[in-house]
């Protein structure tokens, strides 16, 4: 094996921006990011592009690579357990109707992972386009590079914080600066996710946040644990009463870009 085939560069594929890194041991030595202009669901075409810019500029044959994608060009949804269910095809079925009972009947195909839950449980089915992969997978394979992982923000950051969320009833929000995502959990089991454009100010993010606790005290009187993770909130983290505040270990680089800290959350 080459010195080169052991380079693995992380990617991140924000609303307005990209961004590239190499990971060196723990340490990702950031190479630089390139900003675009918001265009909406369907800006991850500019986004793709800006990317294989910077991969030609920055990576080697041989390499790997990892993609984080923003909320902004994901969706989610609960999908119910069942017992009708017997087989993983039935399971994907399923999942892709209820992600179109959520978000309509699709114009574009969609490539759907579920989260692995015992029998009984409810789970989290992420959703990216299929041709933002397949088109990911062709920027690779024309820069010599092994597509390693493609993986939604929510679930990088969440398993990056995993160990900090207690076992029973919590609400995970990531909030990035247009879309946040927020995660629910009851008694230990996932019980609800939604994806929601807005800001990640306090105003905002406190505003989203009670119109949740709301919407839950309606149905469930048992007390949440809320966390919250801004990853653009570089200057000033987030201040909500009540409200924990999930941030990246301390970093002495000095990279103050939302793209690099969302780098940093991929193991």
């Amino acid at each position: 094996m080459s010195l080169l085939s052991r380079d693995r560069y992380i990617a991140v594929l924000g609303a307005s921006g990209v961004g590239l890194g190499q990971r060196r041991g723990s340490e990702t030595q950031w190479l630089s990011s390139i900003g675009f202009i918001d265009e909406g669901f369907h800006g991850w075409a500019v986004a793709l592009e800006t990317l294989d810019r910077l991969l030609g500029e920055h990576t080697a044959p041989g390499a790997q690579l990892s993609v984080v994608i923003s909320g902004h060009f994901s969706r989610f949804c609960l999908v119910p357990w069942s017992e009708q269910i017997n087989t993983p095809d039935e399971l994907l079925g399923f999942a892709t109707l209820c992600l179109e009972d959520l978000y309509g009947a699709p114009s574009q195909a969609w490539s759907l992972v579920l989260s692995a839950e015992p029998a009984g449980h409810d789970r989290i089915a992420a959703a990216l386009p299929l041709a933002l992969l397949d088109r990911l997978r062709s920027l690779a394979n024309g820069r010599s590079l092994r597509l390693c992982s493609v993986q939604p923000y929510l679930m990088v950051a969440f398993n990056y914080f995993d160990k900090s969320l207690p076992a029973g009833d919590f609400l995970f929000v990531v909030a990035e600066p247009v879309r946040s995502v927020l995660l629910l959990a009851r008694e230990g089991r996932w019980s609800a996710v939604r994806s929601v454009g807005s800001s990640d100010n306090d105003v905002a993010l406190n505003a989203l946040i009670g119109r949740e606790i709301q919407l839950q005290a309606s149905s469930n009187d048992r007390p949440l644990s809320i966390y919250l993770h801004a990853p653009a909130r570089l200057d000033a983290l987030p201040e909500m009463e009540g409200v924990r505040i999930c941030a990246m270990d301390e970093d002495r680089t000095g990279v103050r870009d939302s793209l690099y800290v969302m780098s940093r959350a991929v193991a």
